[in-house]
């Protein structure tokens, strides 16, 4: 059983990003999926996402629920049936919400672990840290609303940056079983970014040295997204072994 489309309010969401050497990168995905590279490198990252007012679609009602949530995602390339695909494979989720880890994997694409967020928000000032119960996954990221991306970053301009990361709305979650994804699509009605620039940042997916040691791995910019009207769709499972069709 899977909800249909479900409609929301993205009130705040970050995604603090990563360039990563491709050939690490490569050894940490699973089949299908190879690296999506920016000017030689992979793309990694961190999306902290608040929503509110989510519900069904077909609900003509005028609430919903809210959450706190974490994803590490990867943009990433796969082919089917002879073409390549592009989107973000997700080791990792992490909610705030209870209904949401115990429905994820059953009624909500991907599973979700239970996390705790404290987060800190002032003017175009932005904190959030997650710590997960299982003590698995933690992430920081601070930082305030800046007119530019850094100089150093692999995109060329903020344009750029916004361009990219709207092109991967299709992302495919781990799942209990090896080698199945399960697909999840956001349409944003209004996207828009600014930049974030970063006081400090932490995950411990990406400072793993054992997944990506010293030097294979940089922080390259981060961008925020405000009360953007959105929705979910479900896509069909991504399974390895054989030619999805999504």
């Amino acid at each position: 059983m899977r909800l249909p489309a479900i409609s929301g309010i993205i009130d705040r969401r970050i995604l603090a990003n990563y360039r990563i050497d491709p050939t690490c990168m490569a050894a940490a995905l699973p089949d299908p999926f190879r690296p999506q590279t920016v000017n030689g490198y992979a793309i990694g990252g961190i999306c902290l996402i608040r929503l509110k007012s989510v519900r069904p679609k077909l609900f003509p009602i005028p609430w919903g629920i809210g959450s706190e949530n974490a994803a590490h995602r990867i943009a990433v390339e796969w082919d089917v049936n002879g073409q390549t695909r592009q989107g973000v494979y997700i080791p990792r989720r992490d909610t705030s919400s209870i209904l949401n880890s115990i429905a994820g994997g059953r009624v909500f694409p991907g599973i979700h672990h239970h996390a705790q967020f404290t987060v800190v928000e002032g003017g175009d000032y932005y904190s959030v840290t997650m710590a997960s119960d299982d003590g698995v996954a933690n992430v920081q990221v601070s930082g305030s609303v800046d007119e530019a991306i850094p100089d150093s970053s692999v995109f060329n301009s903020l344009k750029s940056a916004s361009e990219f990361f709207e092109n991967g709305s299709l992302g495919y979650s781990d799942t209990n079983a090896d080698g199945k994804f399960d697909g999840l699509e956001l349409q944003c009605k209004n996207w828009h970014v600014d930049s974030l620039k970063i006081d400090s940042v932490q995950s411990s997916y990406f400072e793993n040295q054992s997944r990506f040691p010293s030097g294979s791995i940089e922080f390259d910019c981060a961008l925020l997204m405000r009360d953007i009207v959105h929705e979910w769709h479900g896509r069909p499972d991504l399974c390895c072994s054989s030619d999805p069709e999504v």
